[in-house]
């Protein structure tokens, strides 16, 4: 059987029908969803890895469209802001995933064995590639594992180890390592994301967040970057206009008072943006 085809199998056995999310180990994951979906603004929870075994998503990315189906894989970096939706799912077909957690502790412990040079990141946090059979054959024996616990307790933390290898050792290796690289402060800078994604609408004080991160300006404006591949001004900007984007798809109000909700002061300013970032102007969206 074919490895992407196995996987479908697996995933599907996991979580035991469609529209459901099933947990297969440590930091590992599978879903279904069985329909499209609406465009919904969110971030990972973590550095993550997913594969797609079936259907397409399309994530909204810094103003990039990714679209990813079957046999693509994405990395993305700590909670980073984007809008995702399934753009192809049905009940006899539905979208079908594996994730799992990039756990900076599990990278740092393989890189003194990476003999490869790191390349500088050709993405800022987020891409997407082909899954190679290198990479999908560790993922099917983890999930085969996972039919018996005790397969699982013993076999997965090695065939979760290979996975990273795979990743490490790939041609975006040098971005999984930059996640090991923003470890460091990532629990003191993750205080300021939280803050900035729960009151984006809100002025932003680099000072005052430096301060929660218990940090000077200079070392936190360091390690956000790190973390995030963005300034704060900017990761705050990105989470408005992506939450606006949201708000006009779903008809919420007129642009001017979706600028309002997500933080804006000048409409005139808000529209600037958001043609910088989309490529179109926030009317266009409403259409």
């Amino acid at each position: 059987m074919e490895p992407l085809q196995e996987l479908r199998q697996l995933i599907l056995e996991h979580v035991g029908g469609v529209g459901r999310k099933a947990t297969v180990g440590h930091g590992v994951s599978v879903a279904v969803v069985d329909e499209p979906t609406s465009p919904v603004v969110a971030a990972m929870p973590g550095p993550t890895l997913a594969i797609v075994a079936q259907g397409t998503m399309r994530t909204l990315f810094n103003g990039e469209p990714y679209e990813y189906g079957a046999g693509k894989y994405l990395i993305a970096s700590l909670d980073q802001p984007s809008t995702s939706q399934v753009v192809q799912a049905a009940p006899d077909e539905p979208l079908a995933v594996f994730i799992m957690e990039l756990r900076p502790q599990a990278i740092a412990s393989l890189l003194p064995e990476a003999s490869t040079a790191a390349r500088p990141p050709a993405d800022d946090g987020f891409f997407v590639r082909d899954a190679t059979p290198k990479l999908l054959d560790p993922v099917v024996r983890l999930l085969r594992a996972a039919r018996c616990a005790d397969d699982l307790r013993v076999l997965g933390p090695s065939y979760q180890r290979e996975i990273l290898w795979r990743l490490i050792t790939g041609d975006q290796g040098a971005l999984v390592r930059r996640i090991v690289l923003a470890n460091n402060s990532l629990a003191h800078i993750a205080r300021a994301i939280g803050w900035i994604r729960e009151h984006y609408h809100e002025p932003l004080n680099v000072a005052d967040l430096a301060r929660l991160s218990g940090m000077s300006s200079s070392s936190f404006h360091r390690h956000f970057r790190a973390a995030t591949a963005a300034t704060p001004i900017q990761y705050q900007k990105t989470i408005r206009l992506q939450t606006a984007r949201t708000l006009l798809w779903a008809r919420a109000g007129s642009v001017t008072d979706i600028a309002h909700r997500v933080g804006y002061e000048s409409p005139s300013q808000f529209n600037r943006d958001y043609r910088r970032m989309f490529g179109t102007s926030p009317g266009r969206d409403t259409l």
